[in-house]
């Protein structure tokens, strides 16, 4: 059983199987968001989702980051980046047309960065989740 299913620019179908969402500026008690700090909140989600599947490649979607119009403190510019940072396990149909399709399945693991905590669905999903490019990121696996 699939969270949801995402048309890919492609035409492929993924399954979103897993979804795990926080914060983005979770544990942040001072500061504001600026370059350095999102740089370290974008390498932070990428490592913990290496470190958490470690049985499929980890693609990162690079991030939005927007400047609203405020007045540059002691770190730099002002930067954000979207609110809820996510971390999806995803499938679909081999890679390998090769591959047998009933014993045959393929998967990555997706890192991003959106507006809502909502679960991304159907070609509405973010365009970066959509323009994947499953076939060289993802990898085959037998059942």
């Amino acid at each position: 059983m699939s969270l949801s299913h995402i048309a890919l620019s492609s035409g492929r179908l993924i399954e979103l199987t897993e979804l795990r969402m926080s914060t983005t500026y979770e544990g942040m008690l001072e500061g504001y968001p600026c370059r350095r700090i999102n740089d370290m909140r974008v390498s932070g989600l990428l490592r913990r989702a290496e470190q958490a599947f470690t049985f499929a490649p980890v693609h990162l979607v690079p991030p939005s980051r927007e400047f609203p119009d405020q007045a540059a403190g002691a770190f730099g510019p002002v930067e954000v980046l979207p609110s809820v940072a996510c971390i999806g396990v995803f499938g679909s149909t081999a890679v390998d047309p090769e591959l047998d399709a009933v014993l045959h399945r393929s998967t990555l693991i997706v890192a991003w960065f959106q507006a809502t905590p909502d679960v991304p669905s159907g070609e509405n999903a973010d365009l970066g989740l959509r323009s994947i490019r499953w076939e060289e990121l993802a990898q085959d696996y037998e059942l």
